[in-house]
């Protein structure tokens, strides 16, 4: 990976907006909490920079499953989670399936996938000794 982490985090911080995160969710985003409902996109962003496989969870709260969560698993065999901070004291990740990028990932979300990946690799470009 030519990053690393903590610089790879700032630049998505730095692209991050209510029209990267999942659609049914921009009106609730907030720049108090950047990385909810972004881990989807940002997982298939760090996928494409630093390949490695991802990996997918539900999101449970009281026992009950409210949602799913995305990270990725670098090919050095470490996990590099760049939204785990997203989430509220209740909600619990349950599982971790690794997942082979499918084709066609990005059909779902792909306006808002290609967004965040357009601001990121500005942002490498624009400072590449960070």
């Amino acid at each position: 990976m030519p990053l690393d982490s903590e610089h790879l985090r700032s630049h998505f911080l730095g692209a991050w907006g209510a029209d990267t995160c999942y659609p049914h969710m921009s009106a609730e985003w907030s720049p108090e909490n950047p990385a909810r409902d972004q881990c989807g996109m940002t997982a298939l962003v760090v996928h494409d920079i630093a390949g490695g496989t991802l990996v997918h969870a539900e999101v449970h709260v009281g026992g009950r499953q409210i949602g799913h969560h995305y990270w990725n698993r670098l090919p050095d065999g470490s996990d590099l989670d760049l939204a785990s901070d997203q989430f509220l004291s209740e909600e619990m990740l349950v599982g971790g399936e690794v997942l082979v990028r499918p084709p066609g990932a990005t059909g779902r979300h792909r306006e808002q996938y290609e967004l965040l990946r357009s601001r990121v690799l500005a942002a490498i470009a624009a400072c590449p000794d960070c």
